[in-house]
Formats: structure tokens, sequence, C-alpha cells
């Protein structure tokens, strides 16, 4: 599991672990790990440097005798970045290009090998709603989310025939600290949660629940395929104009 310290992914750790699996967290905020629920393995990786990706999984692998599950969710979006293309700043481009889109390629890269050897797995992308449905002012955030769908599709396809399954997840505006503190600075939810049919934003556990899911037997015919977890939101056609600009 990536950015599992915080927000969907700490939630999406903690079902797991309350389900009983062995969960490991791969992040970089070692100060949020303190706070996981006991049994979750903390390693700090950075998941833009590939070296790290295999040395994960390799350690993974030898700790725990295989890998069933890796779930990409590690991804960034400074606030910097919700600009017009033209005023992206270079840095913000490549960083979100390496952690968002690259570092979801790095581990499904070792993670894949792995799974292919035992002739088992599942990966997850956790992508979003602006992977399908996007707004003004997020130049990079979505163009890289609709990739990670594409990612899975792709993967899908590829080690469909070797016992592995990979899907991506899009979720619409989840209640997250970071989605908390970009509502709190445009006057609160009210506004974004109408604009899902169900009249509310998400939950963290309501994604974590769909991975759960999505990583189970039950779940056995879905390969290289998206299931958006959103409310309602894209049907609505909810990220036309005017749309806050936020993580979703």
């Amino acid at each position: 599991m990536t950015g599992g310290c915080n927000g969907i992914g700490k939630a999406i750790c903690e079902a797991f672990a309350a389900s009983g699996a062995q969960v490991v967290c791969a992040d970089v905020d070692e100060k949020a790990a303190t706070l996981l629920r006991p049994g979750i393995a903390f390693r700090r990786i950075d998941v833009s440097v590939d070296v790290e990706c295999s040395q994960i999984v390799e350690e993974t692998v030898s700790e725990f005798g295989g890998l069933d599950v890796l779930v990409n969710n590690a991804a960034i979006q400074p606030p910097s970045s919700y600009v017009r293309v033209e005023d992206t700043r270079s840095e913000d481009y490549h960083r979100m290009l390496a952690v968002n889109l690259s570092g979801y390629f790095f581990m499904a890269k070792f993670a894949l090998k792995a799974m292919r050897q035992q002739q088992s797995g599942v990966v997850i992308n956790i992508a979003s709603g602006q992977a399908h449905r996007t707004t003004r002012g997020v130049p990079i955030y979505g163009p890289i989310k609709a990739a990670n769908v594409l990612q899975a599709m792709q993967w899908g396809i590829e080690y469909a025939r070797e016992g592995v399954r990979v899907v991506s997840v899009s979720p619409g505006a989840i209640d997250t600290p970071l989605v908390r503190a970009s509502l709190d600075a445009q006057g609160g939810e009210s506004e974004l949660a109408n604009r899902h049919p169900l009249g509310r934003i998400g939950k963290p556990e309501e994604i974590a629940h769909a991975v759960l899911w999505l990583s189970s037997s039950a779940a056995s015919f879905i390969t290289a395929t998206d299931l958006s977890v959103d409310g309602g939101l894209q049907a609505f056609g909810a990220f036309a104009d005017p749309f806050p600009r936020i993580i979703v």
C-alpha cells in the first residue's frame, strides 16, 4: 500500500488490517505513520525512485512469503498546481509526474513480476473522478489520473492469463484532511456536497470498502476496468463550471 499514512490510504490500510491481512504501508510521512493501527508495518520510501520500489517489493515478498495485493495510492496535488497550463511551474509538473504516474508504474513493475511468478495477485490504482470529468485549473492532475486508469486497463490485459487482476478506482470528493482544508478555504462543503447526487461527499472508509471487495475472490471476474466510487458525481455532470478546485 503506497501513500497509506493519511486519508484514503490510511483507511485502506486499516480496513485490510482489520480483515486479518498483513499490511505494509509505504509512505514518506514518518510522523503520520506513528498514528497507524497497530500491526501495520511502515516502510519509508519515495515511490518516484524505482530502486526503492524494487526494494520494498523484494522485502515484502521475503518477509511475508508473497504479495497478494498492491494498492497504488501515493499522489500529490500542490496548491500551486491549480493554474492554467501557461502558468504551470515546471517543478510541479515534473514532481507530479514522478509521484502520481511513475510511482504507480515502478511499484507495479516489480509487484507484477512477483505476482506473475506466484500466478496470483491484484493491483489496484487509486485514480479520481477527474480521470473522467475535469474542470479548469487542474492541467496536470486530471490527465495523470486518466493515465492511471489506462495503466490499470493495459496491465490488466497484459497479465490476465497469469492469475493477476488489475483495476482502478475513481473516487469522488472524499472527506480527507487535504480536501477538508481546501473546502474550509472555499467556505465549506455544502456546494460540493450538493453536486453529488447523494447530497454529500464521501468517507475514506467507503473507498476502503470498495478496494477490499475488489481485492477479494468476490470480484474474481473483474479486471482491466475502472470502478467509480463517487456518489454519482460523474453521472451528474458535476465537474462542469463552476466547480471548486479540489482534490478528488
